[in-house]
C-alpha cells in the first residue's frame, strides 16, 4: 500500500468513526440550539454569524436525527484534514509521515470532537485552515488567484465566528509588508463586499451580537477563570501534545514568513485570552483555531528533531487510544447527566408527557427550549430574565404570539405552580390559559447619583414604553406585575422592591408613560454594582432597561 492509499483508507476510517460517533451520541445542548437556527435562516444571530446555521441547514435536508445537525460537520473536518496535508507541502511523502501526521491530528482533543459535535468552530477550522492554504501560496506568489482564495478564506472565517479578525490580525502582526500589498488590500475590500448582508443585519439589530461579546460576557475578574486557564488549555488540546509544542516554540525560530505566522497565531491566542480572564469568562475551545498551526509546527520540527519524534511516537500516540475510550463512553449513560452527553431526551420527554400538545414557556437558559423543541417537534418558548443572558429568543420572540392563550410554563411560580415526577425527572410548572409576559416592555432611565451608602433614598425618573400590540395588565389574575431594580455585583445579584410614583393598571398596545421609582438602598457589601430597573410578573424578572453603574460605599 503506498502513501496515498494509506492517507486515504485513514481519512476514511475517520469518517466512519465520526458518522457513528455522531449517531450514537446524544445530541448536545448548543447543537439543538444551533438546529433551530438552521430552521430560521438569516444573516446572523444572536451569538453567532451564520455558518453552523447553513450547516445544520443542509445536514437536515438531507438526513434527520444526529446526522439532520451533524452530517456536514463530518465532511467538513474531513476536507479540514486533506487541506491541512495540503498545508504541510511534504515534498517527499511516504507512510511514515501521514501516520504521524494523523498521530498528531487525533491527539488534539478538541479538534477530534469537532469530529462529531456541531458548532461555529467547525466551520472556521475548515476556513482557517484554507486561509492557511491561501496565505502561504500569497508568500510564494501574490497572484490575483491567491488574493481571491484569500478573500474567500476570510469571508468564511468571519461568517463562521468572529475569532476570525484574531487570527487574521495576528497574520498581519506577523507580517506588516502585507500593509504594502495592493493585492491584499483588494483582497480585504471584497471581503468587507461579501461582508455586507451581515453587516446591515448587525445594523438593523444595533450590533446585539458585539455589544454581547464584547461587554455582555464581562464579570469582572474572577480567581477560577484566571486560575483555570492554562489547565483548561490541557484538556483543549492533549496535555502531552501541548508539552511537545512548548517545546518546539522554546527551541526553535521561525525559518520563514509563514511559520512565523504559526507562531504568531499560537502565542497571541494563549496571550490574548488569557489577558481577557483579568475582565471575565474565557471559554476553554476560544484556542482552538490555532490547532492547524500547531500540527504544521509540531509535523515539520519531529521530522527534524529525533527527540521530539521520539516522544510523539512513546507518548503522544499512545494517548490517542485514552481518546477512543473517551469516546467510547460519550455513546452511553456512565457519565453524569450535567456533563449534557446523555439525559436531554428523557427530560424532554418528561416535560411533554405533562404539557401535551402546548408551547411551552422557560425561563433562563437556551438550553432546556432547544433541547425540548428538538427531542419533541413542539414549540418551546424562552423568557430571559434580567439574571440570564438574552440569547437568538430573545430575537425571535416566539412567545408574543401566545399571549391571552393556553400555555405550559416549565418552572417555580410562586403559589402557582405543582410539582411533577416523571420517570425520574422532578420539576415544577403549570398550565394556563392566559399567558401574560412583559419581557419586551422597556424601562428607560438615568440613575441621579452615582454613590450612595446603604439606607439611602434613591428617586429614579423612568420611561416605560410597550412596544407590543398587547395591552400589559399589572393586576392580571396568574401573572401580576410589579416593578423591582436589580443591584448585579459579577454573578450574584440582588433583587429590592420599592414604590412607584403613580399607580400602573394597563399599560396600553403601544402607549408610552412616565413616573418615578423610589427605592431604600439594601446592606450590600461596598462595591461597584450594576443596576437596572424590571419587571417581574411570577415568572422571572425580565431585562426591560439597560445596566446602570452604581457604587455602594460602606459606612
Amino acid at each position: 500500500m503506498n502513501w496515498k492509499q494509506l492517507f486515504a483508507v485513514i481519512l476514511a476510517g475517520w469518517f466512519i468513526v465520526n458518522l457513528l460517533q455522531s449517531l450514537f451520541t446524544e445530541v448536545m445542548n448548543d447543537e439543538a440550539y444551533y438546529a433551530l437556527y438552521g430552521k430560521k435562516l438569516a444573516w446572523g444571530y444572536f451569538d453567532h454569524p451564520p455558518m453552523v446555521a447553513l450547516t445544520t441547514y443542509l445536514s437536515a435536508l438531507l438526513f434527520g436525527g444526529n446526522l439532520s445537525v451533524r452530517f456536514v460537520t463530518i465532511l467538513l473536518q474531513v476536507f479540514t484534514i486533506a487541506l491541512m496535508w495540503k498545508v504541510l507541502e511534504e515534498k517527499v511523502p511516504d507512510s511514515k509521515k501521514v501516520v504521524l501526521f494523523f498521530v498528531l491530528t487525533a491527539s488534539m482533543i478538541m479538534f477530534a470532537s469537532y469530529g462529531f459535535v456541531t458548532a461555529p468552530d467547525v466551520p472556521l477550522l475548515f476556513f482557517a485552515t484554507l486561509f492557511l492554504y491561501a496565505y502561504q501560496r500569497f508568500l510564494q506568489k501574490d497572484s490575483w488567484v491567491n488574493a481571491l482564495l484569500l478573500c474567500i478564506s476570510m469571508t468564511g472565517m468571519i461568517y463562521s465566528k468572529y475569532h476570525a479578525f484574531i487570527i487574521i490580525g495576528f497574520v498581519v502582526l506577523s507580517n506588516f509588508k502585507l500593509l504594502a500589498n495592493f493585492k491584499a488590500w483588494v483582497a480585504v475590500v471584497f471581503t468587507a463586499v461579501l461582508l455586507i448582508p451581515h453587516i446591515m443585519w448587525q445594523a438593523d439589530m444595533d450590533f446585539i451580537t458585539f455589544r454581547y461579546h464584547l461587554v455582555g460576557r464581562n464579570f469582572g475578574f474572577q480567581w477560577d477563570e484566571f486560575l483555570g486557564h492554562f489547565p483548561n488549555q490541557l484538556v483543549m488540546f492533549n496535555p502531552l501534545t501541548l508539552g511537545a509544542l512548548i517545546y518546539v516554540l522554546v527551541k526553535f525560530r521561525p525559518k520563514d514568513l509563514f511559520e512565523r505566522a504559526l507562531f504568531f497565531q499560537i502565542i497571541g491566542f494563549q496571550v490574548l485570552f488569557f489577558l481577557m480572564t483579568f475582565k471575565g469568562y474565557v471559554q476553554p475551545h476560544w484556542t482552538v483555531p490555532t490547532t492547524m498551526a500547531m500540527i504544521v509546527l509540531l509535523y515539520r520540527y519531529s521530522l527534524k528533531d529525533a527527540k521530539l519524534l521520539r516522544f510523539i511516537k512513546r507518548w503522544v500516540a499512545p494517548s490517542i487510544l485514552l481518546i477512543f475510550i473517551v469516546r467510547i463512553i460519550l455513546v452511553t449513560d456512565l457519565l453524569p447527566e450535567r456533563l449534557g452527553f446523555h439525559g436531554k431526551e428523557k427530560r424532554a420527554l418528561a416535560i411533554e408527557q405533562v404539557s401535551g400538545e402546548l408551547p411551552v414557556v422557560f425561563t433562563g437558559s437556551f438550553q432546556l427550549p432547544s433541547t425540548f423543541q428538538y427531542f419533541t417537534g413542539n414549540e418551546a418558548l424562552l423568557l430571559s430574565g434580567v439574571n440570564s443572558r438574552q440569547t437568538q429568543f430573545d430575537i425571535w420572540q416566539q412567545e408574543l404570539k401566545y399571549q391571552g392563550k393556553p400555555v405550559f410554563i416549565h418552572g417555580y411560580v410562586h403559589g402557582r405552580s405543582e410539582e411533577y415526577d416523571v420517570d425520574g425527572y422532578q420539576f415544577h410548572g403549570m398550565v394556563t390559559d392566559n399567558f401574560q409576559s412583559v419581557n419586551r416592555v422597556r424601562i428607560k432611565y438615568e440613575l441621579p447619583v452615582e454613590e450612595v451608602y446603604p439606607g439611602d433614598v434613591i428617586e429614579i425618573p423612568f420611561e416605560i414604553i410597550n412596544p407590543c400590540n398587547f395591552d400589559i395588565d399589572f393586576n392580571h389574575p396568574e401573572f401580576p406585575v410589579r416593578f423591582l431594580i436589580t443591584f448585579a455585583k459579577k454573578r450574584k445579584i440582588d433583587f429590592s422592591a420599592g414604590e412607584v410614583s403613580k399607580q400602573f393598571d394597563i399599560l396600553a398596545a403601544g402607549a408610552e408613560d412616565k413616573a418615578s421609582f423610589c427605592v431604600v438602598v439594601p446592606d450590600l457589601e461596598p462595591g461597584k454594582y450594576q443596576v437596572a430597573l424590571t419587571l417581574e410578573n411570577k415568572i422571572c424578572p425580565a431585562k426591560n432597561s439597560d445596566f446602570a453603574s452604581l457604587r455602594i460605599k460602606g459606612r
